[in-house]
């Protein structure tokens, strides 16, 4: 019986079928593929979101539980991060979004975290799930419209009328910038879940060939290099998603142009 090996298949007449998107399937963690995933049922996803959870709760609270004067290694790690995304709300959004700090660094982590835990050998990647992303994104745009008109009123709608322009212009540049605004969770949601599942899928395929014995050592050079560029965009993508979060609080806050 033919075994498949990273996401190869032989195929009659010698060949290889590969199925690189594979790893982004859905199923129950205890079972096989295919079987009926219920609202209930544990999956590969909710155990890899669930681990991302405990792992920023080991850091923040078991690492740092001691709060020495001088701090070991995990809790440096956590004392950096924390600085590193106060720093970043307090300089893109303004010393009055530093209360909305909280939410803002916890998407940070959780992404953070979930990128790259989905770089382990035979992980899943929930965060190259629209359906997660989406949900994050969403979360953000309502959280900040509602946050908008309770803290500026009508005065919030001020985001879409570019008084800079000349008169004549502003009913179209509204439009445009209503239109900007409600694809807002759409560019965010796609931007995220889009880089991580390109990268996991052509990391996949270069695994592949390189059970092909004539190509192997090149594709093993790409592996490693793209290994190394899928490290740098899990941060990265974390970093760009808090960001854009920490811009568009600041449209919430200070709406007019």
């Amino acid at each position: 019986m033919a075994e498949v090996v990273a996401g190869l298949e032989p195929v009659e007449g010698g060949g290889l079928s590969f199925h690189p998107m594979d790893q982004f399937i859905v199923q129950p963690l205890f079972g096989e593929a295919g079987d009926p995933v219920h609202w209930y049922t544990l999956t590969n996803a909710a155990f890899w979101m669930a681990l991302a959870v405990l792992c920023i709760f080991g850091l923040f609270v078991l690492a740092t539980r001691g709060r020495a004067i001088v701090p070991g290694r995990m809790q440096s790690v956590a004392e950096m991060a924390y600085g590193f995304i106060y720093k970043m709300v307090e300089d893109v959004t303004g010393k009055d979004a530093v209360r909305y700090f909280p939410y803002i660094f916890t998407l940070f982590l959780f992404i953070l975290f979930a990128n790259f835990l989905a770089l382990i050998p035979s992980a899943f990647s929930p965060t190259s799930h629209i359906a997660v992303t989406a949900v994050l994104a969403l979360a953000v745009f309502l959280a900040v419209t509602i946050l908008g008109f309770v803290k500026n009123g009508g005065a919030f709608l001020g985001l879409f009328w570019v008084t800079s322009a000349p008169l004549a212009i502003r009913p179209v540049l509204a439009l445009i910038e209503l239109i900007s605004y409600f694809v807002r969770p759409v560019s965010h949601s796609i931007r995220l879940a889009g880089n991580l599942t390109a990268g996991h899928a052509v990391l996949k395929v270069f695994a592949g060939f390189a059970q092909v014995a004539a190509i192997s050592p090149l594709a093993i050079l790409g592996v490693t290099a793209i290994y190394g560029l899928e490290v740098l965009v899990a941060f990265i993508q974390a970093y760009v998603f808090t960001i854009l979060t920490c811009v568009y609080l600041k449209d919430a806050l200070h709406p007019s142009h």
